[in-house]
């Protein structure tokens, strides 16, 4: 009976502890709450941003942003998207090819062009400029994108 009871309560632990891993491991890729806030028209840019993302972008670059090693790129903490802004601009307006190195490791692929408008584009700058962990350069707007895309 001791027996039993011990094996119950082992049971009882180990569902109890693999219940709150299922509730503490799902990854949450929500906004930097503290990047958005304080701006209204940067918090709107974020999610309209976010809905691009998840419709043209999240293939590649995953939904956490950590891409796919050595085939597509990281944009989650990515040294390449931060001191590169303009570049990454035109990459996501008319699309990239070629070398890049990013965060140490070399990427050799195609980005297609996607067929953005210039807000969306400034959109999904936002919402990649402000997630995971990411707080990189300013607001961007339509017209910074336009500007960069002229140039």
């Amino acid at each position: 009976m001791i027996k039993y009871c011990k094996l119950l309560v082992v049971a009882f632990l180990v569902v109890s502890c693999n219940y709150d891993n299922k509730k503490t491991n799902i990854a949450d890729y929500s906004l930097n709450k503290e990047n958005t806030s304080s701006d209204p028209q940067l918090k709107a840019s974020i999610e309209r941003g976010k809905l691009v993302y998840e419709d043209l972008c999240i293939t590649c670059h995953m939904g956490n942003g950590e891409g796919a090693p050595k085939v597509f790129p990281p944009l989650a903490q990515s040294d390449y998207l931060k001191e590169n802004q303009e570049a990454s601009i035109k990459g996501i307006k008319e699309g990239m090819s070629g070398e890049i190195v990013v965060n140490g490791i070399t990427y050799n692929s195609v980005m297609a062009p996607l067929g953005l408008s210039d807000e969306e584009v400034a959109d999904v700058m936002n919402y990649i400029n402000n997630s995971w962990g990411n707080s990189y350069g300013k607001f961007i707007t339509t017209e910074d994108v336009t500007k960069v895309i002229k140039n």
